[in-house]
């Protein structure tokens, strides 16, 4: 890795297609500033009426604080400028914002499964300043009429929890768009999605685009920014890097201009045969989520799953952690075959699982950075029976320092750290119980490209250190470079296996995503 030539004084391009086009939104001079950290300094940006615009760049950058300034979350030092729709504002409130067309669809989407898909649509239509009885049926009109803009047909009776991601995905755009949206704004929208549901999501942006809604797509998926947007605007450290057209552009080029250093990707496949097998598996099966899987991880070595969401892998995962018990089929570990009961066999077995949902599953946000890492390894903290301070210390810093987390205290709260600082502190809690081996579970969702490299760094050390990884994700890039063996699993079973040193990107790709 190196430094690149380019850096925030790139100069600012624009398509041909939007010179002389007047703004629906433009801002000048905008400056935040949370505890003597400027989260943005001096940053413009301006989006034009039905344009499909990107939002780039690494986690911490100033995206999500620029968003809230637009949105009217927060207030804007004294000079800022902001136009939107033939108005000139210093600030905006959130009422302003959404009065005058500006939604947010946020990655967790802020919806309410208990509710069903009509409330979640149209639940602005009973607020006000007074109490007054719900009109259900106009509800459900709403909710009917706005689905029906976006081509979707569901049924808006059924409780949200009911419903996959995606759909779910699409009711929160819906209910964006029954404000007569002239502006949205789209946090990471594809993250959990199959690359169909991903298609699908992308054809309905279009359509919105089409019909004079202006996107602003934020996404850490950059082929996908490339299809949808047509210019692209780059932050790096809360400032403005520059405005580029996507026309002409490649991922490496976005890469570099988000985190200002270049990154070479190679094949890191190595030949493992020689190593001892630490984990065997032979015809596992559990009904109606996989059936005769059978696989070899040797010692040192990358196994990568791959597939379409819905293909099993996740199930397979949780099985070989303890948390599904399959119903036919054995698991060994270092010869040994093992029936885990719980999730703690497994871990005295030597297995460790990093969950693909970070948020919920693999930290406890409010908690603290110390507490997080060290939750599954208690038991080298005790001293005369209780936790001890500076056992704990003493572990978090070595973890700390090991995987290069980047932090203030570690007393601070999970949440104050970014998504690829997390996932280094989830990937070290497991590392701390000393396993034989890790499984992976999609570890870069949500992780920013700069991050997602030094993830990557981290898990071919550890591979060099002897440790057994199954690396899943359902990008299947990530697999090929990072994995010394790629596995394609389909509707529950193992459909193909690739050496990436003999195999082609192209064909792995066009086996998973047909």
């Amino acid at each position: 890795m190196k430094r690149s030539s380019t850096g925030a004084g790139f100069m600012h391009q624009a398509t041909s297609a939007t010179v002389g086009e007047k703004p629906l939104l433009s801002l000048r001079d905008i400056n935040m500033t949370f505890g003597g950290v400027k989260a943005l300094k001096n940053v413009s940006f301006e989006v034009r009426p039905g344009e499909v615009h990107c939002l780039a760049g690494e986690n911490g950058c100033g995206k999500s604080t620029l968003i809230k300034v637009i949105t009217g979350v927060y207030r804007p030092a004294d000079g800022a400028v902001i136009e939107y729709d033939g108005e000139t504002y210093s600030h905006m409130s959130p009422v302003t914002a959404q009065d005058r067309g500006i939604q947010v669809i946020w990655q967790d989407l802020a919806l309410f499964p208990e509710m069903s898909v009509a409330e979640n649509i149209a639940f602005h239509e009973v607020l006000g300043r007074r109490p007054r009885l719900v009109d259900y049926n106009r509800m459900r009109r709403i909710a009917i009429d706005a689905l029906a803009r976006l081509g979707v047909t569901l049924d808006v009776d059924l409780p949200l929890k009911e419903y996959a991601i995606a759909q779910r995905q699409i009711v929160a755009i819906a209910r964006a768009l029954i404000g007569e949206a002239k502006l949205v704004f789209m946090d990471e929208p594809t993250a959990s999605l199959t690359q169909s549901e991903t298609d699908h999501l992308l054809e309905i942006v279009r359509n919105l685009s089409a019909s004079g809604v202006a996107v602003v797509f934020v996404s850490h998926r950059l082929a996908e920014v490339l299809e949808i947007s047509s210019r692209i605007t780059v932050l790096r450290d809360g400032a403005l890097v520059g405005v580029y057209p996507a026309a002409g552009m490649t991922q490496s080029r976005i890469t570099e201009l988000m985190t200002g250093k270049t990154f070479d990707q190679h094949v890191r496949a190595r030949p493992r045969d020689d190593q001892p097998v630490v984990l065997e598996v032979r015809d596992l099966s559990r009904p109606g989520q996989f059936e005769d899987i059978s696989l070899t991880v040797r010692r040192g070595e990358t196994v990568g799953i791959t597939g379409l969401l819905g293909a099993g892998r996740t199930e397979l995962a949780l099985a070989l952690f303890g948390m599904l018990k399959p119903a036919a089929g054995a698991i060994s570990i270092e010869g040994k075959e093992v029936r885990f009961a719980s999730n703690r066999d497994a871990i005295k077995a030597g297995v460790a699982y990093l969950s693909e949902d970070r948020l919920s599953l693999g930290l406890i946000q409010p908690q603290a950075i110390a507490d997080n890492l060290v939750i599954a390894s208690l038991r080298k903290i005790l001293s005369g029976g209780l936790l001890s301070e500076d056992r704990k210390h003493s572990l978090v810093s070595r973890w700390i320092a090991d995987l290069g987390v980047r932090i203030g205290r570690q007393a601070d709260a999970i949440s104050t750290l970014s998504g690829g600082n997390q996932q280094r502190v989830a990937i070290a809690k497991w590392l701390a119980t000393d396993p034989k081996l890790l499984i992976l579970d999609c570890p870069t969702v949500g992780v920013d490209v700069g991050a997602r490299a030094g993830i990557f760094d981290i898990v071919a050390k550890l591979a060099e250190s002897g440790l057994a990884i199954i690396l899943i994700s359902d990008e299947v890039p990530e697999v090929y470079f990072n994995a010394d063996r790629v596995l394609h699993m389909a509707q529950g079973r193992i459909v193909g296996s690739y050496d990436p040193r003999q195999a082609r990107l192209e064909d792995i790709e066009a086996a998973v995503y047909a």
